[in-house]
């Protein structure tokens, strides 16, 4: 296991524990006490977490890790959710795309679809997003018209918010909105952490003819701080095989087509 893969499993642990020593962390991790000192301590430079006495305790990561820590996490669901997001789109949309490890998983099914580049006998596919790290996917692995939403860069998403994103994204159409969510709920709609991200989002959904949500399981009946859309907006959801069936049937019960991967 190398560094970064490391301190991505520290970083889950404490997500999940608030507080964790060395020991505990050596074991669970099968490496050295020393290794797991380091790891500690440059977490806690980074001010991802904070260090005591033997070990080390949550400093708000367990709702908004950065995105190049969250990568591991369900990873194998988000590649098959990705690839069964990327199904729905037909060459020549127009599609937006927001930030998070699930997006980037969608961008990368997209990029590798050479029926979505354009040519002589089909229009190309514009993607607009305010996620620096899709737009990066998918100008090096496509030849898709790419469209960046300005304003504020999000360290932890990658994501642009704020005003400036907002006068683009008031003046454009979109065919389908494929957004990840932090939550979503039957009652409480979909949600983000982020007031800046939902906001963005938000504006998405009102230019969008269609609302796809891309989450995996875990994401399912959650609440999280700032709404992005009410439930009756959300036409599809494109979650893993996880969800549990009560859960599914009420997302089907207030109109929302379930796509597990």
């Amino acid at each position: 296991m190398d560094r970064y893969a490391r301190w991505n499993a520290l970083l889950e642990l404490l997500t999940e524990t608030g507080r964790i020593s060395v020991e505990a962390a050596a074991g669970r991790l099968d490496v050295s006490q020393a290794t797991i000192r380091r790891d500690f301590d440059q977490l806690a430079q980074q001010q991802m977490i904070t260090r005591t006495r033997g070990g080390a305790v949550a400093n708000g990561v367990s709702y908004d890790l950065p995105l190049r820590y969250k990568t591991a996490k369900h990873s194998a669901e988000k590649q098959r959710i990705g690839t069964a997001a990327a199904a729905l789109v037909a060459p020549g949309m127009v599609v937006g795309l927001n930030g998070g490890t699930t997006t980037t998983e969608v961008a990368r099914a997209l990029a590798v679809r050479p029926d979505l580049a354009g040519n002589a006998d089909g229009p190309q596919l514009t993607v607009v997003t305010n996620a620096l790290n899709i737009a990066n996917e998918l100008l090096v692995r496509s030849r898709m018209k790419i469209v960046v939403a300005g304003g504020v860069v999000r360290p932890q998403s990658f994501e642009l918010v704020g005003p400036l994103g907002g006068a683009l994204l008031r003046e454009v159409t979109l065919d389908v909105a494929l957004l990840g969510v932090d939550a979503l709920d039957v009652t409480l709609g979909a949600a983000a952490h982020h007031e800046g991200e939902a906001a963005m989002n938000s504006l998405m959904v009102a230019r969008a003819k269609r609302v796809v949500i891309i989450a995996d399981s875990s994401k399912l009946g959650g609440h999280a701080f700032a709404r992005i859309c009410p439930i009756d907006r959300v036409e599809t959801l494109v979650t893993d095989s996880a969800a549990a069936d009560e859960t599914v049937r009420a997302f089907e019960s207030a109109g929302v087509q379930v796509i597990a991967a």
